[in-house]
């Protein structure tokens, strides 16, 4: 039977070292939510990645992500795919160390529909509720 952890946003992975891909859906979602143009995000909130094959997110100094602020995500209701769907899509050996999340074993129909709504941006879904 198949595992899915549900995020029970402790932010530990906030605080982990490494980058924060960045596809241009998550750019054009993030700066629309932040009310910047997408050109404005991307000098302001991302950086080459390390593999110079596209945008990461900055980082702080102490290598939390630059949207971590007082204990939360500031862009949770548009934050990245690969924040969306960790652990469940992506993960690192010892992850369940310092990651709170909450495992659930589920069937195969249940997963599917639970990593569906985890990687489809909240306010997404609240717009499409709108609009029913």
């Amino acid at each position: 039977m198949p595992v899915f952890y549900e995020c029970d946003r402790c932010t530990n992975c906030c605080r982990w070292p490494g980058e924060v891909k960045l596809a241009d859906s998550d750019i054009e979602s993030i700066a629309q939510f932040l009310e910047l143009r997408p050109d404005d995000f991307i000098q302001k909130y991302t950086r080459i990645r390390a593999d110079r094959q596209g945008l990461a997110l900055k980082d702080k100094p102490n290598d939390e992500c630059v949207f971590l602020k007082d204990g939360s995500c500031e862009i949770q209701t548009v934050k990245p795919q690969q924040c969306r769907g960790f652990p469940n899509t992506w993960n690192f050996p010892g992850f369940q160390k310092v990651c709170q999340a909450i495992p659930h074993e589920v069937s195969e129909e249940e997963y599917q529909r639970r990593m569906d709504q985890s990687l489809t941006p909240k306010a997404f879904r609240e717009k499409e509720k709108k609009q029913g």
